[in-house]
């Protein structure tokens, strides 16, 4: 099998697993979702230094430690995806897992804002006709909710602010994510310690199974987070950005068809506007790859005129 097909199979099977995560948290009731993001942090440090020690990776602890900026940036990551995490657990739990895919689906409408807004890039025109359109389907949304979609919102806005700090530390996935557990375990086990002591904790009391499945959280936050790696490092960015519609179309279909949450017209309509502004999006940044390719490969025949 070619690298680079082995990448789209990593890249689908990353995608696959982060769109049926709403199938999971639910298992994890009677817990709260500041619990269950709790365990999820401690568990995925257990989760990521169970795969640096199959590596045998240590070297690099030493050298991000004299770094101060890049240990900072990850502290501001792990400050920013624990907010996507709880929002999220949160989302599923409390039978918004529609809205919740809304906000994965935006997400690349806000990261394209990021670079208009921070970095000070053109968009093109077909670009500023998606981020209109997407605008034009949250606006449709705020009339369906009777209030802004909220969740969908932060979870874009978290998850966008989260993949800029990553960029700009470039630290690989899984010592990033050693870093960015490390400084959210006090915290947690702080939390889980509370919940102990008050006699609310889940953990313990409702069952072995309970018990393995909170501790899985860990397992299901490394897993697809090593296969997305493994996709980036093989496939080109285009095929990851479109591999990345997997997820929220995934858990779009998990709260219509096993949520049974409810879709009345005007929420389909601010769907329809979302994935018409993606398609527009996605064919605008195919034919500008494209475009691309063949000035590079015109470049070279150039030269030898």
């Amino acid at each position: 099998m070619s690298e680079s097909r082995r990448g789209v199979l990593y890249g689908i099977a990353a995608y696959a697993m982060w769109g049926l995560f709403p199938l999971y948290w639910p298992l994890l009731r009677p817990s709260g979702a500041v619990e269950i993001l709790a365990h999820r942090m401690v568990w995925s440090l257990v989760a990521v230094i169970a795969v640096l020690a199959v590596r045998r990776h240590w070297s690099w602890f030493r050298e991000l430690a004299r770094q101060p900026r890049k240990l900072l940036l990850l502290t501001l990551a792990a400050v920013v995806v624990s907010v996507n995490w709880g929002v999220y657990i949160y989302a599923v739990n409390t039978g918004h897992v529609v809205e919740s895919a809304l906000g994965y689906f935006i997400n690349p409408l806000v990261s394209v804002l990021f670079g208009v807004m921070i970095f000070r890039e053109r968009l093109r025109r077909w670009q500023w006709v998606a981020v209109g359109l997407g605008a034009l389907a949250v606006v449709v949304l705020t009339a369906d909710y009777g209030r802004p979609p909220w969740i969908a919102l932060v979870l874009a806005v978290s998850f966008g602010t989260y993949g800029l700090i990553k960029k700009s530390a470039n630290v690989g996935a899984a010592e990033s994510l050693t870093v960015e557990t490390l400084v959210l375990l006090l915290p947690a086990l702080g939390y889980l310690a509370f919940l102990q002591a008050q006699g609310t904790a889940t953990f313990g009391s409702a069952g072995l199974g309970h018990a393995t499945l909170l501790a899985g959280a860990g397992v299901v936050t490394a897993i697809p987070l090593m296969c997305f790696t493994a996709a980036a490092i093989r496939v080109p960015l285009t095929v990851i950005g479109l591999l990345q519609y997997i997820a929220p179309i995934l858990q779009f279909l998990c709260g219509v068809l096993v949520v049974h949450e409810t879709m009345p017209p005007s929420r389909w309509a601010g769907f329809a506007i979302i994935w018409l502004a993606l398609a527009v999006f996605s064919w605008d940044g195919l034919r500008n790859a494209r475009t691309v390719r063949r000035a590079a490969g015109a470049a070279p025949a150039l030269e030898t005129v």
